[in-house]
């Protein structure tokens, strides 16, 4: 009887409560506030990943001018790692074994621009990844079977500003690489910026992949028009022998560029058959320019020809199929899709309306397929497995979709704020996965806790899978991204540990009694080990002026053992994962008593994981 009492008191007291709610004033607009929750509830059930499970898909943002790559977990958006590229990184110790250092060469940053996994038949394999440095005209790429760095290719000669690129053909022959900047060839020549139209020249180039181990090689190049090259692509499947660059500055103009060099209605997107380029180059159809073999058009007709575009274009993107060349102006508010087989026709045809510096110019109306109306400032195009392209509108700050066929736009998204590139899983293979894009927005329009004036970058995550889009996730990362691929984790299989029979450095050792140090003239070389909790050697002797090498090797076999070796004052600090052995050299120029210790948490006994650099004065 008394729980029945209870009970009912109990439901007064809800109805009162109930009651107050509905009265005062700040609650009346519950029934908004619920169905707005609702939404807010869909999106985080679509984005939840649970404690202890992953994310479906890897996403791989570029770094800008940060020189790092970002890999952030989708759909999460979580981010997980950061993979040092073009600049020092204390946090791995990247930039300060002799190895790296050596990669880096002389440069201590670099301008990450544009992201490209590895592909087998027309879709992302899950090996490597590379990533184009603007800044230095270089290209760098990334092993996944345990994220680093493994070669940094370039300078590239003859290329000025390596922004379009990196694109990967179909079966990693090639990545395709460009200059930005026209210059006088070869590099280092000088002429006066009166004789830009004549004397200045671009460059557009294939950079050869070994298909078993993945190294680079300087495999083409070709003498272009004094044009900006922005951004590039590859063909698939039927198009699969292509490459494509856009390209603006047809004006082949100077100064104030946004006004000088956006006169013309059209600019060119350059459409480069690359087996025909390495043809060439392999029949001695070449002149050599800066020691290197380059095509000049004029002598080698049949490897490049030129596609009007839009004005001042940005992205230019191939259909899954490969059926078709998507080129979107960014000053006006279409984007062109060309016909790969209609393009091939006018070539065979000769249906050509003049020439640039040797290069026919393709009739726009034989080759164009369609003129899709998709709104502002469009830059570049993904695309799902359903048929739908979707486009980024920077000027209109939005996604658009359209179909493939019937070229209409079936739906638009806004986002926050001023979208970039946008990213779809597979988005830039035969064979899509659909169901979400990044926009990849250049501000962040205060949708976030304030940092002060240096504003994080903002990525949305939305939803494709419906017939309207929807938007999931704000997520926010260190400048600047500019492009970013996404995969599926299925696809990439990272060891958690290096396997001691695969480490053939001459200089490992593996076990604690084989430490040692020793001393030829000056140099003093000590091999040592990490292992928990211990140095060993942990004292170093050595007089003032010697040259020290120390070959550091991580004798652990198990997942998460990381060590850090950190010399106090002598600005070293190198992270050696489980089964990995790294080179540190430097010149013990300061007298004096140096710790050094693990700098990478490893056990209860981390902090006692120390030793001593002792310099003896001269």
């Amino acid at each position: 009887m008394r729980r029945r009492i209870e009970r009912k008191w109990v439901i007064a007291g809800f109805a009162l409560l109930l009651a107050a709610i509905a009265l005062y004033p700040g609650c009346r607009r519950r029934p908004r506030m619920q169905a707005r929750q609702g939404d807010v509830a869909e999106a985080a059930v679509a984005t939840y990943v649970a404690p202890g499970d992953t994310d479906a898909y890897y996403l791989f943002y570029s770094g800008g001018h940060s020189g790092n790559v970002f890999v952030a977990g989708v759909p999460s958006m979580r981010h997980i790692t950061t993979i040092p590229v073009f600049t020092p990184y204390p946090g791995t110790g990247y930039g300060f074994d002799k190895e790296s250092k050596a990669m880096l060469g002389s440069y201590s940053w670099g301008d990450a621009h544009h992201t490209a996994l590895s592909q087998t038949n027309g879709d992302y394999d899950g090996r490597w990844l590379f990533i184009s440095d603007n800044a230095n005209n270089r290209v760098a790429r990334i092993d996944l079977r345990d994220f680093k760095t493994k070669q940094i290719f370039g300078p590239i000669p003859n290329v000025s500003g390596n922004h379009c690129s990196s694109f990967v053909t179909s079966n990693t022959e090639y990545v395709l690489a460009g200059s930005r900047f026209s210059v006088p060839l070869p590099t280092g020549s000088y002429a006066p910026i009166d004789q830009y139209a004549t004397v200045y020249k671009g460059v557009v180039a294939g950079v050869k992949i070994d298909p078993k181990t993945g190294e680079m090689s300087l495999g083409w190049e070709i003498l272009m028009p004094p044009f900006d090259y922005d951004l590039g692509t590859t063909g698939r499947g039927p198009s699969s022998d292509w490459g494509f660059w856009t390209c603006y500055n047809s004006e082949r103009a100077t100064g104030k560029l946004e006004v000088t060099a956006s006169q013309r209605d059209r600019d060119y997107v350059a459409a480069v058959n690359w087996k025909a380029a390495a043809a060439a180059i392999a029949n001695g159809k070449y002149k050599t320019i800066g020691g290197v073999k380059i095509i000049d058009p004029k002598d080698t007709p049949g490897v490049v020809y030129l596609l009007p575009c839009s004005k001042s274009p940005h992205g230019v993107d191939v259909s899954p199929d490969g059926k078709y060349i998507v080129g979107s102006g960014k000053l006006q508010s279409i984007t062109t899709v060309f016909s790969h087989e209609k393009m091939l026709t006018a070539i065979q045809q000769k249906n050509f309306t003049g020439d640039e510096d040797g290069i026919p110019v393709l009739k726009y109306e034989a080759v164009k397929e369609a003129e899709v109306n998709v709104g502002l400032g469009p830059l570049h195009t993904q695309f799902d497995d359903q048929g739908y392209a979707y486009t980024s509108l920077f000027v209109e700050s939005a996604i658009a979709k359209w179909k493939l066929g019937t070229w209409e736009v079936v739906d638009k998204i806004p986002v926050a704020y001023n979208i970039g590139h946008l990213s779809i899983p597979g988005g830039d293979t035969m064979h899509p996965d659909g169901k979400y894009v990044v926009a990849l927005n250049k501000l962040s329009h205060g949708r976030h806790l304030s940092v002060g004036p240096s504003q994080p970058e903002s990525s949305q995550l939305i939803d494709i899978t419906g017939e309207k889009m929807k938007l999931l996730y704000d997520a926010f990362t260190e400048p600047e991204p500019h492009y970013s691929q996404m995969i599926a984790a299925s696809r990439i299989k990272p060891i958690e540990v290096y396997p001691r029979e695969e480490n053939h450095n001459p200089n490992a050792i593996w076990d604690v009694k084989d430490a040692r140090i020793e001393r030829s003239g000056n140099h003093v070389t000590v091999k040592m080990t990490a292992v928990r909790s211990n140095f060993e050697p942990n004292k170093i002797e050595v007089n003032q002026g010697d040259l020290v090498t120390v070959h550091l090797t991580n004798i652990e076999q198990t997942t998460d053992e990381l060590h850090g070796f950190g010399l106090s004052q002598y600005n070293v600090n190198v992270v050696v994962d489980p089964g990995e052995t790294k080179t540190i050299e430097f010149t013990a120029d300061r007298p004096g008593v140096y710790p050094y210790y693990c700098t990478n948490f490893c056990s209860a006994l981390h902090q006692e994981m120390q030793g001593y650099l002792l310099v003896k004065p001269r």
